[in-house]
């Protein structure tokens, strides 16, 4: 499934302390990590959506970034515990989803600085 292609994008040698799994679809590898105890939170626009920066977030979550154009799939918004938004005041009415990924994971690490 291309593994070799996105393993060699990762920079600065992460690869040697990243564990990498590679599916073609998240709803069974979200169960599993919700069955092992991981709350499941989607960075995405919805009318239940709260602000990131009035969430707190869990120290050890999963966070489910959504397809550029499309968002999260209905299937998977289903199995998420919360989803949290950064808010857009103007236009465009959202950030792309590499950019809201650098936000939602630089407010993680605010939260949890040691890591």
């Amino acid at each position: 499934c291309g593994a070799a292609r996105v393993i060699g994008k990762i920079a600065r040698d992460a690869e040697t302390t990243l564990e990498i799994e590679i599916h073609r679809t998240l709803p069974p590898v979200l169960k599993r990590l919700r069955e092992q105890g991981y709350p499941l939170i989607g960075l995405e626009q919805t009318n239940e959506s709260r602000s990131i920066f009035d969430f707190s977030f869990p120290r050890r979550a999963v966070l489910v970034i959504g397809n550029e154009r499309t968002g999260i799939e209905d299937e998977v918004l289903r199995m998420l515990d919360v989803c949290v938004e950064i808010p857009v005041y103007g236009r465009p009415y959202a950030h792309n989803a590499a950019t809201a990924a650098c936000m939602a994971l630089y407010e993680y690490c605010r939260q949890w600085p040691q890591g």
